[in-house]
């Protein structure tokens, strides 16, 4: 087949980031990646996803770190291979759109503290939304590459893929990435997508999937063999089920044929014993939940992504509700149906899932809306494929005026007020950013920062005085 790439694929390396999001919630501490880098740095990864997503509010949420730190860790361990993230666009790695200067500000120190490719997307694929970051990206000297986020529904057809990509091209990104959080690019369907794209635009093309519906593997062989360039792989131990397939078995599928990554398995295999033993304590421990692990095809039709299945089970748990886990998992394509038929994805896919749960506590659907169902209905997050349902709008927002621009033209900049509020608890510049993003959580981290770094003081202080005397 003449069509055919005969070229090696390249491989991105998911465990720091998007694989222990999918099935851990994003509790993996810098601590323990920081043994394994010297390794994973020699296997010849394409980068090495390793920030952005969850990892930013968990860290300060949940592992009291200071993101920015882990960045510079990890920057300083990799030597030779490139470092990504996942950027939400003009969401940054928040739930809302913030001002051009706070994006533009967070780019530029996303690669002064050593990220090298910036994978940007917006939950609405609302290209408008992604003008800033790509524009930021680009002047920082970074890889801008622009995310498409995959999903299905009448409007989503061959056309509307290969037109927004030569928008993309338009727009200067360096490379496209068919964005597929649910697991739903069937292998046939991907050989179609992937070609239409090349046809589109000569820009590289990455594929991310989940393995959430089982069909992942057989879907990145017909991906590859249509021309895509890069694959999204996790490190076996925290590979498959609502990860990424395992980057030893895609690495050993392609081994003496003209795609072959090249990479060494006894490495792999290496690197896989040593997350090994930390994925048998979080299934201990209850970090890794089950639900997580199997294949489910019903994924088809609830189209619900990894990191939002962990955490709908969490939040049901919460609410000592778990046994209303399927019927949340039946409402939430009701609710993707009134809210425009968005891809599910962060924040869309934490706002119809939310949502979702509301109404099935509530027993009445929209009874409560959160403020970011009201957000969305008022255009807030861009335009969606399709309209909203207007009778679930009216029930939500009433008289609330729609906007229909840019979402970001009606915010005034916002990174002077931030730098005042914040100025009490500056350490670094960064931390600007950290509490844009996550106001209480920033400063409860800030808070607990500050007690550790006195402790640490008194401590010293407490050995320099009971020191005997030379």
């Amino acid at each position: 087949m003449a069509d055919i790439q005969k070229k090696p694929v390249k491989i991105t390396e998911t465990v720091l980031r998007d694989a222990h999001q999918s099935l851990i919630a994003t509790r993996m501490p810098t601590e323990l990646m920081l043994p394994i880098i010297d390794k994973m740095d020699k296997v010849g990864y394409n980068a090495v996803e390793c920030w952005g997503g969850a990892t930013f509010d968990a860290s300060l949420r949940f592992l009291k770190e200071d993101p920015w730190e882990r960045l510079r860790k990890l920057k300083a361990g990799f030597k030779n291979t490139k470092l990504q993230m996942l950027l939400r666009g003009q969401n940054i790695l928040g739930y809302k759109h913030y001002p051009d200067d706070v994006v533009e500000y967070f780019v530029q120190k996303s690669i002064q503290n050593g990220i090298d490719v910036i994978r940007i997307f917006d939950c609405l694929n609302d290209l408008r939304n992604l003008e800033t970051s790509v524009k930021a990206c680009k002047k920082e000297g970074g890889h801008a590459q622009i995310a498409l986020v995959y999903t299905l529904g009448d409007a989503y057809t061959l056309d509307y893929w290969m037109n927004i990509c030569k928008d993309i091209q338009s727009m200067g990104a360096d490379s496209i990435c068919i964005k597929d959080m649910s697991g739903l690019l069937k292998p046939y369907e991907a050989d179609k997508l992937v070609k239409a794209i090349k046809s589109a635009s000569d820009l590289p093309l990455e594929m991310h999937t989940h393995y959430t519906s089982g069909l992942a593997s057989m879907t990145y062989m017909k991906a590859v063999e249509a021309g895509a360039d890069i694959l999204d792989c996790a490190m076996s131990p925290f590979a498959m089920g609502t990860s990424q397939p395992a980057t030893e078995v895609m690495a050993s599928t392609f081994e003496g044929t003209p795609y072959d990554p090249g990479f060494d398995q006894k490495l792999l295999a290496e690197i896989a014993d040593y997350f090994r033993p930390y994925r048998e304590e979080c299934l201990k421990n209850g970090l890794m939940d089950t639900k997580v692990l199997g294949v489910n095809i019903k994924t088809l039709i609830y189209q619900v992504p990894g990191g939002m299945l962990s955490n709908m089970v969490s939040q049901l748990k919460e609410q000592n509700a778990s046994d209303k886990y399927q019927t949340v998992l039946e409402e939430i394509p009701q609710v993707r149906k009134d809210f425009g038929e968005p891809p599910l994805v962060t924040p869309s896919s934490q706002i119809v899932g939310t949502q979702a749960v509301m109404n099935v506590l509530m027993g009445e659907r929209y009874k409560i809306a959160t403020d970011q169902t009201k957000d969305l209905l008022s255009g807030m997050y861009g335009r969606t494929v399709k309209p909203f349902n207007p009778e679930v709008q009216k029930k939500v927002i009433g008289d609330r005026e729609v906007i229909t621009c840019r979402p970001a033209d009606t915010l005034q900049p916002g990174l002077a007020k931030f730098e005042e509020e914040v100025k009490e608890w500056k350490q670094q510049p960064e931390d600007t950013l950290s509490y844009a993003l996550f106001p209480q959580v920033a400063l409860d981290f800030f808070k607990y920062r500050l007690a550790q770094q006195e402790k640490v003081d008194l401590s010293a202080a407490d050995t320099k005085n009971n020191a005997y005397p030379a």
